[in-house]
């Protein structure tokens, strides 16, 4: 850690943002305060909530450079940062240089965006939302839901990404968590939906890094039987291979991911449904909170717009290339289990994988000898990293990375301690099958 210079923007303060953050501390701190800024009025206000409820100290919100600065004694700074981390309201190094730099970003009609992200699911432009990336996408879905139905806690069906959780867990009413939603288990949650107990559904569909798809078409019904929202994440397979609108009320989608493919800009996109029971709330909710359709920044705008040319043909890659690796593992003699949705529960995949669609390019795995993955991880030859969807594949030890503070209670869930995670890119497939095997020898 102590070597660590930059990470994911929202776990670790990219350097133009940091250096945001020194000058409106010396601009704005007192003595034995510390500063975070946020991109807006609302989203400091949300935060400056978080922080007195989870410490109740006083802060201050002050304006900084058409931002907006929370300003905390030196205790709260770690609450203030993780709301910072779970919700996604960040401000993005784009703006942080722009506004260091004092140059003006220009700007940018959201319009054509809207449009071009709405046609890559058949949506409507005017239902389509843009946000700082995906989790604040997810948050926004998660307080429309609480102010449309407050006061009941959220169901979570199978494991989620692990901020999805600690949202619903931290910046609300609690979370009901079913951690395999199947068979008699599931029955309940059904009838527990059909009697209205939650203020929302949630599910990724598939989930991450499990690659467990829910019976989603049950789901739907139990939502409608009890006047539940529904939300489902599409971000593992990306819209290109699954559909779910025809079941949800609203689709969260990372456009991070596979949509962007380049590994230089965050967005996340909300899709709220045609038939959604739930349209006219949603509707003027986000008309509230995501004024004219995008909270994006401008210049993380046009950088989104310009690598939405690549994603059919990126996605079609990264499907066709992922197959070829996950039946690799899959038959290799060292590999003990692959997740992989041709694989892990194929049928309730197979209910919304589009026409035309394939199993998407996220490949988890663990070998047999566990004591040999470190030699093996060190011998891929492929880039490490914490995300996915890049046009370059990318390794992690997922379990490890992502939930080295909760070790013990995630392996009860089903994730082993040593799963690694491959996002598969668009190199040549015959030289990443060469890659892996040449690693799986240490094994």
């Amino acid at each position: 850690m102590r070597a660590l210079q930059a990470g994911y923007p929202r776990f670790v303060l990219h350097p133009a943002t940091e250096r945001l953050f020194q000058v409106a501390q010396s601009l704005l701190a007192e003595n034995g305060t510390r500063v975070v800024v946020f991109p807006s009025k609302e989203s400091a206000q949300r935060a400056q909530r978080f922080v007195e409820k989870r410490t109740g100290s006083a802060s201050r919100i002050a304006s900084f450079e058409g931002l907006q600065a929370l300003i905390v004694s030196e205790d709260d700074y770690s609450v203030a940062m993780e709301y910072w981390r779970y919700t996604g309201e960040v401000v993005s190094s784009r703006q942080a240089e722009h506004i260091l730099s004092g140059k003006d970003s220009n700007n940018h009609n959201p319009v054509s965006l809207r449009k071009r992200l709405a046609r890559l699911g058949n949506y409507r432009p005017e239902k389509v939302f843009i946000y700082e990336n995906g989790m604040a996408a997810m948050y926004s879905i998660y307080r429309a839901a609480n102010k449309l139905l407050p006061g009941r806690k959220t169901l979570q069906l199978e494991f989620p990404y692990v901020d999805a959780m600690r949202v619903q867990r931290h910046l609300g009413n609690g979370v009901v968590y079913l951690n395999e939603a199947v068979g008699e288990s599931l029955d309940e949650a059904l009838s527990r939906i059909a009697k209205g107990e939650f203020s929302a559904v949630f599910c990724e569909a598939p989930s991450n890094p499990l690659m467990r798809t829910v019976d989603i078409p049950r789901v739907s019904r139990a939502c409608r039987d009890g006047g539940v929202p529904f939300v489902i994440d599409d971000t593992i397979c990306s819209t290109a291979n699954v559909r779910v609108d025809q079941y949800a009320d609203v689709v969260v989608s990372s456009l991070t991911k596979w949509i962007s493919g380049k590994g230089d800009v965050m967005a996340g996109q909300i899709t709220i449904c045609n038939k959604s029971p739930f349209l006219n709330d949603l509707m003027e909710f986000y008309g509230i909170d995501c004024p004219d359709g995008s909270r994006l920044y401008a210049s993380d705008a046009r950088i989104l717009a310009r690598n939405i040319s690549g994603f059919s043909s990126r996605m079609k890659k990264c499907n066709d290339t992922a197959e070829l690796v996950a039946d690799f593992l899959k038959a290799h003699p060292a590999i003990e289990n692959v997740w992989y949705p041709k694989f892990t529960t194929p049928d309730t995949y197979e209910a919304i994988r589009r026409e035309g669609g394939g199993y998407g390019g996220l490949i988890s795995f663990v070998l047999k000898n566990r004591k040999k993955t470190p030699r093996f991880y060190d011998a891929l030859r492929i880039s490490k990293g914490p995300s996915l969807g890049t046009e370059f594949s990318l390794a992690c030890p997922y379990t490890m990375l992502a939930h080295y503070d909760e070790m013990e209670w995630v392996e009860g869930c089903g994730l082993d301690k040593y799963l690694i995670r491959i996002s598969i890119g668009v190199e040549d497939a015959d030289d990443l099958l060469t890659r892996v095997a040449e690693a799986l020898k240490l094994a």
